[in-house]
């Protein structure tokens, strides 16, 4: 079959997309863009595969939320595809809920348990939809592929997904999903592919980015996570605290705040912001002379290294431990503390080989198989999305 492929990864101010060439041997990546500043100052890139810059473009007024944004990737898409055109579209939904164990053509009867989804999460669920609705407006013929962050947790067992709430709550929906999952399905895919042996075993993997959490696979199937009911949980983030006591939230609410300045305050301003006062970014924390920086980044590997020792009680060990996502690929000293506190689970590093971003940065004598692998999501949702339609 001849045509593309377009994977949309949808955020409250921007839209990262990719387009994909179906061929035999599967999708092949053509173009990578990135649509930001949505209502504030709109900005449109794309670049090819090999990283030649085709549009750089101030979109003015033009693009006021994410359905106009979206209008806008298409319009450049219909004049730049020379091969038939796209003949579906791949989505990034980060909430699927129970009901959905898998990725999921969307129809009506699909959007509306989408949109039934929102209170779980309202800040994504709805930057998910948004493009959805937009392009069922203006290419109802076009495909859509619904592809959910919580589908590869969905095989937990009920001691790692329960709060100890009363059941009636649990059966309201209350309890852990988990998310970061098309990055781990990718990660899980990859480790069978450069080392079939660990992928057989238990492994920890951290995915570490702006949000960041950390996944226990065993035998390539997700066993438990950090993450729960929301994105806030587990470990600390660039702006989200991670584990809070929930006493917290009442003591704020007795104090006089209400839901929206709790709902800001917990997604916008703790973190490695909230920390530091500096910033929420770690590369910024590592440049930085004040000793809140340095505290900041010493907390978030610490809290790593604390959730990955529940991991492995999970797992009833841990033979291999996987970086991923941008600080995780990209920071050899967040890596070297991490491993500096699991020394004692036998973590040993290869200073040479960490400072390099090496695929293997494990020493000779550590216990513990140490691995960088750089995610794709848009890579499984592509594949996830052909193998729906039956495309493949």
């Amino acid at each position: 079959m001849t045509g593309s492929l377009l994977v949309l990864n949808t955020g409250s101010s921007s839209i990262k997309f990719q387009v994909f060439a179906l061929g035999r041997d599967g999708p092949e990546r053509r173009l990578k863009g990135l649509l930001d500043g949505i209502r504030v100052h709109p900005h449109l890139e794309v670049k090819d595969e090999a990283g030649t810059v085709l549009l750089d473009k101030d979109l003015g007024d033009h693009a006021e939320n994410v359905g106009a944004a979206v209008e806008h990737v298409l319009t450049f898409l219909q004049d730049a595809l020379d091969d038939g055109g796209l003949v579906a579209i791949g989505h990034r939904v980060v909430h699927g809920g129970r009901r959905f164990e898998g990725p999921a053509r969307i129809t009506a009867e699909t959007l509306a348990e989408i949109e039934a989804l929102v209170p779980l999460a309202p800040l994504h669920q709805p930057n998910s939809i948004a493009p959805i609705r937009t392009i069922q407006a203006l290419r109802p013929d076009l495909p859509q592929v619904a592809c959910f962050d919580t589908v590869f947790h969905r095989g937990h067992a009920e001691l790692a997904d329960r709060f100890a709430i009363p059941e009636a709550l649990d059966r309201e929906g209350v309890r852990r999903y988990g998310f970061h999952g098309l990055s781990y399905a990718f990660i899980a895919e990859r480790l069978r592919e450069l080392d079939p042996e660990l992928a057989g075993g238990r492994v920890v993997a951290a995915h570490l980015g702006s949000g960041a959490s950390l996944c226990a696979i065993q035998e390539g199937r997700s066993i438990e996570t950090t993450m729960g009911f929301t994105a806030l949980d587990g470990l600390p983030m660039g702006t989200r605290p991670g584990r809070l006591d929930a006493g917290v939230i009442l003591y704020l609410m007795q104090q006089g705040w209400d839901a929206k300045k709790i709902e800001r305050m917990l997604y916008h301003e703790c973190g490695l912001l909230g920390l530091s006062g500096v910033s929420n970014d770690v590369r910024e924390l590592k440049a930085s002379q004040d000793p809140r920086a340095g505290f900041a980044l010493d907390y978030f590997a610490h809290r790593i290294a604390q959730e990955t020792a529940l991991l492995a009680t999970s797992m009833g060990g841990i033979d291999g431990f996987v970086f991923t996502a941008g600080i995780g690929e990209r920071s050899a000293s967040i890596r070297a503390n991490v491993a500096k506190r699991l020394a004692w689970l036998g973590m040993a590093l290869d200073d040479e080989a960490n400072g390099a971003d090496a695929p293997l940065i494990s020493s000779t004598d550590s216990r513990i198989v140490v691995r960088v692998i750089p995610t794709d999501e848009e890579a499984m949702i592509a594949r996830q999305t052909l193998k729906v339609l039956d495309l493949g």
